[in-house]
C-alpha cells in the first residue's frame, strides 16, 4: 500500500509506511532489535550447545546478545534509552558478529583440508555470526531515526514551550 504525497494514512499500515518514509522508525527498530536479539540468542545457544561450548569464545554471544532486549524495549519508551544504552548494547553486538564471522573462517580454514566445498558445508556456519551483526545493525540504525510520536507539529509545540520558559 502506498501513500500519496500530501495524502493522510487512514490505515495502521499506511501510516507506518510513512512514518518509514520520514525516518520515524526508531520505536518499531528498537523492538525489533529486542526480539531479533531473543530469537537469535536461542538460534546461537542451541547451536553452540550442539558444539558442546568447545571454545570459550562461543559464550560471547550467548551473553552479550541478551543485553540487547533491555535496551531495545526501554528504546521503544524512552528517547533517551534509545539513543545512549541501545546504541552501546548494538555496537557491542556488532563487534561480536565480526569476531564470530572471522572465528568462524577459522575454523573452517582449520579442518582437515582447509577450505574445501565439504568443509564450507560441514564446518561452522560461515555467514550465521553475521545474523547477529545484523540485528546489532538494527539497535544502531534506531538509534539515529526519528520517534514515531514525533511530529513536525510536536517539535513546534515542544520548540514554543521551551522558548517560553528562557524568556521568564
Amino acid at each position: 500500500m502506498t501513500v500519496a504525497p500530501g495524502a493522510t494514512a487512514t490505515t495502521w499500515l499506511g501510516q507506518a509506511v510513512s512514518d518509514v518514509r520520514t525516518g520515524r522508525f526508531e520505536q518499531t527498530l528498537a523492538g525489533l532489535t529486542a526480539a531479533g536479539a531473543a530469537v537469535t540468542t536461542a538460534e546461537i545457544y542451541l547451536s553452540h550447545d550442539g558444539a558442546s561450548f568447545g571454545n570459550k569464545l562461543m559464550w560471547w554471544p550467548v551473553v552479550i546478545l541478551p543485553a540487547a532486549v533491555p535496551a531495545g524495549v526501554a528504546g521503544i519508551f524512552s528517547k533517551r534509552a534509545a539513543h545512549t544504552v541501545l546504541p552501546v548494547a548494538s555496537a557491542l553486538i556488532v563487534a561480536n558478529g565480526l569476531q564470530g564471522t572471522w572465528l568462524h573462517w577459522r575454523g573452517v580454514k582449520q579442518r582437515p583440508g582447509g577450505v574445501t566445498r565439504y568443509n564450507l558445508e560441514a564446518g561452522p556456519p560461515l555467514f550465521a555470526p553475521l545474523l547477529a551483526t545484523v540485528v546489532g545493525g538494527m539497535g544502531l540504525l534506531a538509534a539515529v531515526l526519528r520517534r514515531e510520536d514525533e511530529t513536525p507539529r510536536h517539535r513546534a509545540v515542544r520548540a514554543v514551550r521551551s522558548l517560553r520558559g528562557r524568556r521568564r
